[in-house]
């Protein structure tokens, strides 16, 4: 009997540890469609900015991720599906958004500019886009921007930020509006040496946070590991990584 006893206390204890590894290992949502911040290198792998925050803070909470790659227009419904535990990928915290989710504190500030090719005539106020077409991804800041303050102006919503800048490159349109560091990433390859920021930026108060289920406790665990990466240098050593210059 005590020998019994001591084989189930054994398998008892097993079974909890089980239970508290999986716990501790968590999802990470990334699009993995939108450089620096989130993007596949040539093996395949999820790689950029976001990625990198997301490992720090993973790090920091003393848990396993693992990414989980989704399309930007169903990300959203696949995290409260839960496909994945929070999601960390460039978004704007929108008063929309938080009716769908919470948002924990922003990681970064992010600003909306115009792009188009150089030695071109392209003033970005209203009255001097009409008649052209400007692109910007579906389901972004950028695009709800154009929507709500260019009517009249013709906009191309894009399912990715790539195929917006394949259209500018092929002729299809005049500019594109989009987040001021993907544009400035984008300007550094060869697809985009002929081409520049147009005006100054059209929204600067833009702030990117890591999405997460309603009233989900995670979201206070990832505000305290930010506070940490952001005290201890983890984070601007990321930063320094992809910019020049502070982002947070």
């Amino acid at each position: 009997m005590q020998n019994y006893k001591k084989v189930f206390l054994a398998a008892a204890v097993t079974l909890a540890f089980s239970a508290g590894a999986m716990a501790e290992t968590l999802k990470m949502g990334i699009e993995a469609a939108y450089p620096p911040f989130n993007n596949k290198d040539a093996s395949g792998n999820v790689v950029g900015f976001d990625k990198e925050i997301g490992d720090a803070l993973c790090a920091k909470m003393k848990v396993e991720c693992t990414v989980v790659t989704s399309d930007w227009d169903g990300i959203i419904p696949a995290l409260n599906a839960k496909k994945f535990d929070f999601l960390i990928s460039s978004m704007s915290i929108t008063d929309e958004r938080k009716g769908a989710v919470d948002f924990t504190d922003p990681y970064y500030s992010n600003k909306l500019q115009f792009i188009a090719p150089k030695n071109v005539d392209f003033k970005t106020d209203k009255a001097s886009l009409q008649g052209k077409v400007i692109g910007a991804q579906r389901a972004t800041l950028a695009g709800t921007w154009m929507e709500d303050n260019m009517d009249g102006v013709e906009v191309k919503l894009y399912d990715t930020q790539e195929n917006a800048y394949l259209d500018l490159t092929s002729g299809r349109l005049d500019g594109i509006l989009a987040d001021k560091y993907v544009n400035y990433e984008w300007l550094k390859s060869d697809a985009g040496k002929s081409y520049e920021f147009k005006g100054d930026p059209v929204e600067e108060s833009d702030k990117i946070g890591i999405a997460v289920r309603k009233n989900d406790p995670i979201r206070e665990k990832l505000n305290i590991a930010l506070k940490e990466i952001v005290a201890d240098g983890t984070y601007k050593k990321i930063n320094d990584k992809y910019f020049p210059f502070s982002i947070y």
